[in-house]
């Protein structure tokens, strides 16, 4: 069975509404921003309020989205500073919103992230790959002057905010965990896509599968993924284990595929993506796969066809939301 986006009843531009985005405390100080739906550029970030500062948690895509996340901040945090601003990862959804922050604002993330940011040419030159293409109404890239390799712990005031690595890419090479111990809030970044489908094809499928051990060793209360509703800590095994289960199909799938001499999106014609299905944006089967692909090959992976495959078992270019 394969999936296009016009086969599916509830994806439409009313399931989509960014501008519903809400600032929630699941943790004393500790404020996510949840922007429904989490699809393609639609993430979550979040805030760590304290009187002597501000501790951020991802930006937004977009220079619309990322000043309401700012001004919901500031309603809660009144004339606090915000001290750091946490990139979790490179991607333009939880980064591009970095050029707005003030210049006193040290931006920190793993030695990767900025490497990638640095390298990234979506804002001037967007491939035509999403509909409409997003209206950044931002310029310039703002990478971190702050990095780290395994871990980082930032202080502001009495509160302490831990920046881990799991050590191996997973989503990216370069993802970063927040972990607040004092409320034991887990911001787990693009390593978790909460009842969306997940997506590799910038990291590793192996690595991010292994990164759900990972994660198993946080005791958190509540978790902010980078993408879907927060939830309690007492589901994150459930969580885990349904993208266990996904990568173990993407895995499978790519193995039977290479087999049968199939590309990745033949691949994905053919198989049948059973409880995943019904997982907002299914089409990221195709990504995943172009990256199983090529770690099994042990080769470097075709971003351009990789995305066009995409558009083709889509059904035409990827939706923005916007």
């Amino acid at each position: 069975m394969s999936y296009t986006h016009t086969s599916r009843p509830d994806r439409g531009p009313e399931r989509s509404a960014p501008d519903r985005a809400a600032l929630a405390e699941v943790g004393p100080g500790v404020h996510a921003w949840v922007q429904p739906d989490g699809s393609w550029w639609i993430n979550n970030a979040g805030a760590v309020i304290t009187d002597d500062g501000i501790v951020l948690v991802d930006t937004c895509a977009t220079a619309e989205r990322t000043r309401r996340f700012l001004d919901a901040v500031r309603a809660v945090g009144g004339e606090a500073p915000i001290r750091f601003a946490v990139n979790t990862h490179l991607h333009g959804d939880h980064t591009h919103g970095n050029a707005l922050l003030p210049d006193s604002t040290a931006v920190v993330g793993h030695v990767a992230t900025r490497d990638g940011i640095l390298a990234d040419t979506l804002l001037t030159a967007p491939p035509p790959v999403w509909e409409p293409v997003p209206r950044w109404e931002i310029t310039e890239h703002r990478a971190p002057s702050v990095v780290l390799r395994d871990s980082l712990t930032l202080h502001v005031g009495e509160r302490a905010v831990e920046l881990h690595h799991p050590g191996f890419a997973a989503h990216t090479p370069g993802d970063v965990v927040a972990w607040v111990p004092d409320a034991a809030v887990l911001f787990s970044g693009d390593l978790l896509f909460h009842g969306v489908t997940p997506l590799v094809f910038m990291g590793s499928v192996e690595g991010a599968l292994k990164s759900l051990e990972w994660l198993a060793g946080f005791r958190p209360t509540a978790v902010v993924p980078g993408h879907g509703p927060t939830f309690p800590g007492s589901a994150l095994p459930r969580v885990l284990e349904d993208h266990a289960r996904y990568y173990r199909f993407v895995l499978d799938t790519a193995r039977k595929g290479r087999t049968d001499g199939l590309s990745p999106l033949e691949a994905a014609k053919r198989c049948d993506l059973g409880e995943f299905a019904n997982w907002p944006d299914a089409e990221r089967i195709v990504l995943n796969l172009h990256r199983a692909y090529a770690e099994a090959d042990d080769r470097d992976m075709d971003l351009a066809e990789a995305f066009g495959d995409t558009v083709t078992y889509h059904g035409g270019p990827l939706p923005t939301h916007v």
